[in-house]
């Protein structure tokens, strides 16, 4: 049986608008205020997980300030969407994976709202390929950048600007636990955001931080039409116990329990949105 209709998209990281059935990002619970007078900075929040990470903060009472790579309609929409729920939003398009972008839009964000609470690194990019000679230095360096090095700058910049109480949430994947043959490089670079999160939860808990993680299985997001060809996309999510891909709006719920006080108790922990798939950690 699909789980999704064929198709694809010839340009990473691609288009929310583009796909079909569109990706369900829309919070789907009542807000009660969790995140109320906190400021949110969202890699990748354009859209995908981020855009549901993004307008369910704004329902729990956030301001959002989304960075993103160049899909400018898509930040359009998620900017529209948080708005709509009566918080502030900018949006910045950039490559965490330069650090003087990193920097200037950090520096950008604290002289509009002041202040950072919460830090969602969440930006990334993904190339199969089925063998590892295949895999270029330029494709191996471009993965680790935006993958690994995104999240140290964008940590780096982000710091400086934070208080006690703040929390910084990581978003891997479930490659970092069962690996994936034609993911190679990706999968690494999941693997050193787990080792990123733990350590970094350790460096930062005397400051009254908090370090987790959230690493997804299969979910609909425009990376995976941009990544993967008509047939792969058409069965995606299948082999899962759950035997779908799971949305957005399914996963955005872990990052908001680790941002909030409701996970005041655990730092350097990861949760498993993952459609069942039992993985350690």
């Amino acid at each position: 049986m699909d789980t999704r209709p064929a198709q694809s998209q010839d340009h990473q990281p691609g288009s929310e608008t583009r796909m079909r059935p569109a990706p369900r990002y829309q919070p789907r619970f009542a807000g009660s205020g969790r995140l109320a007078g906190k400021v949110a900075v969202i890699t990748g929040g354009d859209s995908g997980i981020g855009r549901a990470v993004a307008v369910l903060f704004a329902r729990e009472g956030a301001d959002v300030a989304i960075l993103y790579l160049e899909e400018t309609e898509d930040a359009t929409r998620t900017m529209e969407s948080v708005q709509a729920e009566g918080a502030e939003c900018i949006a910045i398009a950039g490559d965490v994976g330069d650090v003087v972008f990193c920097h200037e839009a950090i520096g950008a964000i604290v002289e509009q709202f002041g202040h950072i609470d919460i830090l969602v690194n969440n930006a990334a990019e993904q190339h199969p390929r089925d063998d590892i000679t295949e895999i270029h230095p330029e494709q191996l360096e471009r993965t680790f950048r935006t993958n690994v090095f995104g999240y140290f700058y964008m940590t780096q910049a982000t710091l400086p600007h934070m208080r006690a109480g703040a929390s910084i949430v990581n978003t891997t994947s479930v490659t970092a636990y069962r690996g994936s043959p034609t993911l190679l490089d990706y999968s690494a670079t999941r693997g050193a955001i787990v080792a990123f999160t733990r350590s970094l939860a350790g460096s930062l808990v005397e400051r009254d931080i908090r370090v987790n993680g959230v690493a997804p299985g299969p979910i609909w997001t425009p990376l995976i039409p941009a990544s993967f060809d008509e047939e792969r996309v058409r069965t995606f999510g299948k082999g899962v116990p759950m035997g779908r891909p799971g949305e957005p709006n399914e996963v955005a719920p872990s990052h908001l329990f680790l941002a909030c006080e409701d996970s005041s108790y655990m730092t350097g922990q990861i949760l498993h949105p993952n459609g069942g798939e039992m993985v350690g950690g």
